[in-house]
């Protein structure tokens, strides 16, 4: 096999692995929970259960809230931090180094329309960003000239059309359906003299959702909601400045389920509490078979399942203004013998706050902040104690801290 067939192996084992990558602090994985600004400032606690157009993507069953037509635009801003820092590597005659900030600021939008068809239908759909990353190293970090890091990027773009039925005045389903395109691009540094390397691939795959709404007693909602799995096999190009190009395949690229269950609570005629578990699949993000160039590569990622929880409360300031607050705490689907210099990723807490301000009966802005720390990770080099082959031999450290800001216009017609 010569250099360069060696070369596009290599670059095809560690290429699957900057899928990994992710800026997000509290989502686990690179799944981004951004999808709403109203939930978004309770830690979105009790989002399954309805308060806003945009539950619609934990639950679509809370579409039944919808009267007429109502349409929602939502932003967010992901300001993220992740430090990396190499420990001394005597064997290699290295001394530590400070890698700096290696994940990169983004924005996520996100939309909703839905329509009451009659007094049991109401039709809607929403357009997401469920996936995504942006991480880099910079050229001289001894990790990008190693090929263990680089640049990574993913980009996913979700349709979900989805219909909600009334089957009584305390109890609601629906069903909907996911088309999802899902891009990968990875840039990074080649060994020797073969150049820069760059590899590009991207598929659309399908997906369901469905939901239950019941209403036991006035004044408490409870919301049970399924995404379902998306597998994806992305095609695409290895390409090499010195040393040709690469047709590849990835199999297996398995994103998980999810299931969300929320809970409100009205207390008083201005006061309610919420309540919220999520379980995420990433179990199914086990091994990515690579195939084309050379030889076939399997990569195994073994994940563990996610887990989030999160408790808030909201409150009616007056008929125009309520404030909201909420925890969240993220169960990591990736542990500790898994971790990579592109993914420093742990269990982590967030907290919350946020607003609603509506003018009228047809016009209201939702404004939602939140924080998400997660210090001293080990990212353990390949071989020690259980870490992935990936790191390479280098041992280190990261500190991430996120700061998300997100907004959202609704209007009803």
């Amino acid at each position: 096999m010569n250099a360069g067939n060696r070369l596009a192996v290599w670059l095809c084992c560690h290429a699957v692995a900057s899928l990994s990558a992710t800026a997000e602090v509290d989502a686990g994985a690179f799944a981004v929970r951004q999808q709403s600004a109203y939930g978004h400032g309770a830690s979105f606690a009790g989002i399954a259960a309805g308060g806003s157009l945009s539950s619609m993507f934990w639950n679509p069953a809370s579409l039944s809230d919808v009267q007429g037509i109502e349409v929602e635009a939502t932003g967010a801003g992901v300001f993220a931090d992740a430090h990396v820092k190499l420990d001394p590597q005597p064997a290699l005659g290295l001394p530590g180094s400070d890698e700096g900030n290696v994940a990169q600021h983004a924005v996520i939008p996100s939309g909703y329309a839905a329509y009451r068809l009659n007094e049991r239908v109401v039709l809607g759909i929403g357009i997401n960003s469920p996936f995504g990353l942006t991480t880099k190293y910079d050229g001289d970090s001894i990790l990008s000239q190693t090929g263990i890091a680089g640049k990574s990027e993913i980009t996913s773009v979700n349709v979900n059309p989805a219909v909600s039925v009334a089957m009584t005045d305390w109890l609601a389903l629906a069903v909907g359906v996911q088309v999802q395109y899902f891009d990968a691009r990875l840039t990074r540094q080649a060994l020797g003299p073969l150049g820069i390397a760059a590899l590009e691939g991207d598929d659309i795959g399908l997906g369901l959702t469905a939901g239950i709404k019941i209403t036991p007693l006035p004044g408490t909602e409870i919301g049970l909601g399924y995404r379902s799995f998306v597998e994806h096999e992305l095609d695409g190009t290895l390409k090499t400045t010195n040393a040709g190009s690469f047709d590849v395949r990835y199999d297996g690229v398995n994103l998980p389920d999810l299931v969300t269950l929320g809970i409100r609570q009205r207390i008083t005629e201005r006061l309610r509490v919420m309540a919220g578990a999520e379980w995420s699949n990433w179990s199914r993000f086990d091994t990515v078979k690579v195939e084309g160039g050379p030889a076939p590569v399997d990569l195994p990622f073994e994940y563990d399942d996610g887990w989030f929880l999160s408790g808030g409360g909201e409150f009616d300031v007056t008929q125009r203004l309520a404030v909201r607050a909420g925890i969240g705490f993220d169960v990591s689907p990736i542990g500790d013998d898994v971790r990579t210099y592109r993914l420093p990723a742990n269990d982590g807490l967030s907290l919350s706050v946020g607003a609603s301000y509506r003018h009228g009966g047809r016009f209201s802005l939702d404004l939602g902040y939140s924080i998400g720390t997660v210090e001293d990770m080990e990212i353990p080099a390949a071989g020690m104690g259980g870490g992935p082959d990936v790191n390479g031999p280098f041992s280190g450290r990261a500190d991430t801290r996120a700061h998300y800001i997100s907004a959202a216009i609704k209007v009803k017609l």
